[in-house]
């Protein structure tokens, strides 16, 4: 029993110390703890939602809640500070130190989704021609692509259907993306166009030059959502030129963050970065 006693006391004094120094940092700890939550958990949220472990819902609904983590983080600090200085302690910086950094960078972060949200329509179909927009052939257009365009209560709305509010939205909120010309024949231009979507990871599934056709998904990285995009090239009036189009919708959700118009953007910035490339 003797034997066994020194380590059973320094077990217990190890805890005490451990015990001792959270209670001398509460602060710290709770502002470090909730950060890493916070970061930790939307991370969790986003992987299992892309594993299938939960629906991509219920993911999105705990989003909100934890970056709440960060923000309570943050103004625990801010107070502690504060109270810190008016009693004239100082402050423990280096667990305090290090949740602000994690809940400033998760903030950074969600800034730019809010940011989407607040100043994008929540529509999820983008396409360069609003009027004769590129058809899926064999991808399938989600069966509720109309059901949820906003608008619907706007006075300047007033009697439009869905697509027609949509072809509004789009056109005041991406008055950019639009057809494309490239001074390359058709097969050519969708040649490169399967390179270039092979090179980004898209899911290629169908390709046809001979008609101008290209249809791929693209998944996204942590949620591990899908939007499928088709690319229509028709020959110019000489034959020598192409009329490229694009259109990129998303799977599910209402609101898709600005991330398809991205898409096509950028798409068609690679597309025709070689070539002699105008809007129509």
């Amino acid at each position: 029993m003797d034997n066994h006693q020194p380590a059973t006391e320094m077990g217990n004094a190890s805890s005490a110390t451990g015990a001792a120094a959270v209670g001398k940092d509460i602060k710290g700890w709770t502002v470090l703890a909730l950060a890493v939550v916070g970061a930790l958990g939307i991370l969790v949220a986003s992987v299992g939602s892309g594993w299938g472990l939960w629906d991509w819902t219920v993911g999105l609904t705990a989003v909100p809640f934890l970056t709440g983590a960060a923000i309570l983080a943050l103004v625990i600090a801010i107070v502690g500070v504060i109270l810190d200085r008016r009693k004239g302690r100082s402050t423990r910086w280096l667990r305090l130190g290090a949740g602000v950094v994690i809940a400033l960078g998760l903030l950074f972060q969600m800034t730019g989704y809010v940011r989407a949200v607040s100043s994008l329509p929540a529509i999820h179909d983008i396409s360069t021609d609003l009027a004769d927009a590129p058809q899926f052939q064999t991808l399938t257009l989600r069966s509720d692509n109309w059901d949820n365009i906003p608008g619907a209560d706007d006075s300047a709305m007033r009697g439009m259907n869905p697509q027609q509010r949509w072809v509004q939205l789009h056109q005041r909120a991406y008055p950019d993306i639009r057809s494309v010309r490239i001074d390359q024949p058709v097969a050519e231009v969708v040649a490169k166009a399967r390179r270039i979507a092979e090179d980004r990871g898209w899911t290629i599934a169908t390709t046809d030059p001979a008609s101008g056709r290209l249809e791929a998904t693209d998944t996204t990285a942590l949620f591990r959502f899908k939007d499928d995009i088709v690319l229509r090239a028709r020959p110019t009036a000489n034959g020598q030129g192409s009329i490229i189009d694009v259109r990129s919708v998303s799977r599910v959700g209402v609101h898709d963050l600005g991330v398809n118009a991205k898409r096509v953007r950028s798409f068609l910035s690679d597309l025709s970065g070689t070539t002699s490339a105008t809007g129509e």
